[in-house]
């Protein structure tokens, strides 16, 4: 079975990573911690927004 990947760039999310944490948490909370299919395609995008919008640490040279 073959899977096709996007090759679309996502717009950078204009919400910061706190904002889509919170929303993840509220879709956990509202399918009693199992989620449907569009539910998981849902999570799947807001986990890689809040990624996006996460604070990325700094290394020391």
């Amino acid at each position: 079975m073959l899977h096709s990947m996007s090759t679309s760039v996502e717009p950078v999310s204009d919400r910061s990573a706190d904002e889509v944490n919170e929303e993840i948490r509220a879709l956990w909370r509202r399918a009693g911690g199992t989620l449907s299919v569009e539910e998981r395609e849902e999570y799947q995008r807001l986990v890689m927004e809040w990624a996006a919008a996460a604070p990325q640490p700094v290394h020391a040279a």
